[in-house]
């Protein structure tokens, strides 16, 4: 008998028998590949106590002892740390492994918006004039200058690509060249630690002279001799102390002493009127100012002061035709007057309003020319340019159409001219700068940058909306979204605050966040309370014991756009960065509820133990802003009622990243660690709490124009994943 064998058949069941075998190993492997497992920092109490009250640090360990030599040499980190930070970065990256692809496709997205080849307006400066730019694929400026009557080549000045071309982080921090136009100086950070070393080139020539000077910040001036550079120098506390004088050639170690601030709640600065006659040396803390003097021709002379400091005055200075023009809040001018007086009579007893205040409108800051004062102001949120002519008084204002926009003065070489440079953008505009001539009040439009991947403003919509805040204050909010969506509360939103230290937040065009907005988001800014958005009041109502307002402004925003049908509770994500990332840790705090992500940036949620610790960086200079602690026992109370660290809580909290950078001198690494592992021990949800700490980075993050951009893709495909929409 003969048997017939179904070799098809027995292909079959080979394959069916094959295919299971597959999916049990692959069943098995997946099994036995454990899912990650969030790191859980292990607890040592430490106790301090403040004015009667006691407080246990569960997570202080993860301060290294040896802090200040880690911000200069990271791998010596002590050991334990490094593995709990390391352990959170792989969980960290296991947790977004997911999203790989969509971080690629949101990175080329943000790239593509972006003109690589691409430079900036250049600025005269008598034979030469000078400019920045960027080549395709570069991550760094080249500084550069041509002769300004259009002949010659353009002369590479500076390559920062070439310069950081073997190092982790590179930046520099500025470039100058002197006033010969033989020479250059310019300060780099190799750490992002912003501890900078000054070099100096012989424009001439391209090389670089011997003259190196350490442990600097980016400040730096020249006198008009060509020679001599000031410069500031950084205490063991990273504050910039000291203002030096240095003569090409000689020795740094010789190197004078200008001016030294000794009360460590001051930092110097060093600035140039714009008639180059003087050098500015500025001491302040965040509320009180002083102003001293050099001659920039006679570099030697000892500094005179223009009016000694009184707490809660700040003033700063410009001069013009031997008279001083001052910017000041002096004599209870709280969104500031413009005063003047003699250079012989310098002192607050001589000054003279020129510009009285007008509350309600914020004088932000001044430019002067040799034949017109120039004034940017501020009011309800929005800025506008004022000119006025030196001989005849009379004034005008440059005004601007959409609801929400940015504006900056751009500064420049030239003292003696018609032209004021500006920048303007909106949400959907991208950045104009334009060249404004004072005498016939003609534009010229310099530049427009360009989108590559194409930009229709059409496409999107800015609104400017106002919350109303607990005590009925209005609270603007910028909203940006495509034109086509629909407003029914659906869409995911994403809400960005700040809210400290005065700084005002733009509504510029920023074009990663087309990514998002081009995925369906609403993306907003709410201009809370701690910035000066609606002037100085606006500030002083959102800092030390009205620093509540900021965080109550903050919720107050959200719960607009839900009563306005544009967002809903609870699918909200926010972000916020170093203050703006304690608004996170506060509102997350407070209301969790709302919520769907938060990313915050290097966030400030350790403020009490931070401003009770006077061996960190900048602490007793941030006292003004947030209060101290130490010797104040109201301030102390609080701080500790809303400091995030302290407040968190058993409860349930929404999907929350945070990110930290090793060499940190402003909020430091253990901040965002220690506030993630007191989250994880408490919280009672099982939605993703992440740790990204930057092992070769600070405060900034990535130093090259690409690797901020990997950075934020990174931060969006978090807040994406979180919405369910990371596919």
């Amino acid at each position: 008998m003969q048997t017939t064998i179904n070799l098809s058949g027995v292909a079959a069941g080979l394959k069916n028998r094959v295919e299971r075998i597959f999916k049990i190993v692959w069943l098995f492997r997946f099994m036995s590949t454990p899912t990650p497992t969030p790191p859980k920092a292990p607890q040592h109490p430490v106790k301090t106590t403040y004015h009667g009250h006691t407080r246990v640090d569960d997570f202080a360990w993860l301060k290294d002892e040896n802090w200040q030599r880690v911000m200069h040499e990271p791998d010596v980190l002590n050991n334990d740390i490094r593995a709990y930070l390391d352990a959170e970065n792989a969980y960290t990256s296991a947790w977004m492994n997911d999203t790989a692809d969509l971080q690629k496709t949101l990175f080329n997205e943000m790239r593509a918006r972006i003109q690589e080849e691409d430079s900036s307006v250049p600025d005269p400066d008598g034979a030469y004039a000078y400019y920045v730019r960027y080549v395709e694929g570069g991550q760094h400026p080249k500084f550069c200058r041509v002769a300004n009557d259009g002949n010659g080549d353009e002369q590479i000045l500076l390559d920062g690509d070439a310069e950081g071309a073997d190092q982790t982080f590179y930046k520099i921090g500025a470039f100058s060249h002197s006033p010969s136009h033989d020479y250059a100086a310019f300060c780099e950070d190799r750490s992002g630690a912003e501890i900078y070393q000054v070099r100096f080139r012989d424009l001439k020539t391209g090389e670089d002279l011997e003259d190196r000077i350490g442990n600097a910040s980016p400040d730096i001036e020249w006198a008009e001799d060509g020679k001599t550079l000031f410069y500031t120098v950084l205490d063991d506390s990273h504050r910039p102390s000291k203002v030096m004088r240095h003569t090409l050639g000689d020795n740094p170690a010789n190197d004078v002493v200008v001016f030294e601030e000794n009360d460590p709640g001051f930092f110097v600065g060093l600035s140039k009127t714009e008639s180059r006659r003087f050098i500015i040396i500025d001491s302040h803390d965040h509320v009180t100012s002083e102003v001293h003097l050099v001659p920039a021709v006679t570099p030697k002379d000892v500094p005179f002061v223009v009016a000694p400091r009184d707490p809660g005055v700040e003033y700063s200075v410009a001069e013009r035709d031997n008279r001083l023009i001052i910017l000041t809040n002096a004599d209870g001018a709280v969104d500031f007057k413009i005063v003047t007086t003699s250079i012989k009579s310098p002192g607050r007893p001589y000054w003279q309003d020129l510009i009285p205040e007008t509350p309600g409108t914020l004088i932000v800051e001044t430019q002067v020319f040799e034949n017109y004062l120039v004034r940017l102001e501020r009011v309800d949120a929005l800025s506008r340019i004022v000119v006025r002519d030196w001989e005849s008084t009379q004034e005008f204002t440059i005004r601007f159409e959409e609801e929400a926009y940015s504006l900056s003065l751009q500064g420049g070489f030239e003292f003696s001219t018609d032209i004021l440079r500006f920048a303007y953008s909106s949400p959907t505009t991208p950045r104009r700068i334009i060249d404004f001539n004072m005498r016939t009040q003609a534009r010229t439009l310099r530049k427009e940058d360009v989108v590559p991947s194409g930009h229709d403003p059409a496409d999107y919509v800015t609104r400017r909306i106002n919350a109303v805040a607990a005590d009925g204050a209005l609270v603007p909010i910028t909203v940006l979204y495509r034109a086509d969506l629909v407003l029914d509360g659906s869409a995911p939103v994403l809400l960005y605050g700040y809210g400290s230290y005065g700084m005002s937040m733009p509504a510029s065009f920023v074009t990663p966040r087309l990514s998002l907005v081009d995925r369906g988001f609403v993306y907003a800014i709410a201009h809370i309370r701690g910035g000066m958005e609606k002037g100085y009041a606006w500030y002083t109502a959102g800092k030390t014991t009205q620093k509540k307002n900021t965080f109550t402004d903050f919720i107050a925003a959200a719960e607009c756009l839900i009563e306005k049908n544009l967002a809903r509770p609870g699918n909200i994500a926010i972000h916020g960065g170093s203050a703006g990332g304690m608004l996170m840790g506060v509102c997350t705090n407070m209301r969790p509820d709302l919520w769907r992500a938060v990313v915050a940036d290097v966030p400030f949620v350790d403020v009490l133990n931070t401003m009770c610790d006077t061996s960190l960086p900048l602490t007793p200079i941030e006292w003004p802003e947030w209060g101290n602690p130490i010797e104040d026992e109201t301030a102390y109370h609080y701080m500790l009622s809303y400091s995030p660290y302290e407040n968190v809580e058993a409860k349930d909290y929404p999907a929350i990243l945070a990110t930290a950078g090793l060499t940190d001198p402003r909020v430091t690494y253990w901040e965002p660690a220690k506030w993630v592992a007191q989250l994880r021990r408490l919280k009672t949800d099982d939605n993703p709490l992440l740790l990204k700490t930057n092992m070769s980075a600070g405060h900034a993050g990535a130093s090259g124009r690409f690797d901020r951009l990997e950075e934020l893709a990174f931060n969006y495909a978090f807040v994406l994943k979180a919405f369910g929409i990371a596919a």
